[in-house]
């Protein structure tokens, strides 16, 4: 049987200095640059369609 597998980490950018900052489950939602608590999730580069009904 395998190991559970950890999330990976997700980055996602300064709202107030535009530093990227790589986040953890764990982890505070923080800069690590500037301490602002607002953080953006960068854009995915995968194709994402959703079916309409």
């Amino acid at each position: 049987m395998d190991p559970p597998q950890q999330p990976e980490p997700v980055t996602y950018v300064c709202g107030d200095c535009g530093a990227e900052n790589t986040v953890k489950l764990v982890d505070v939602v923080q800069c690590r640059e500037c301490g602002h608590r607002i953080l953006y999730k960068k854009r995915t580069r995968r194709i994402v369609q959703f079916e309409a009904r």
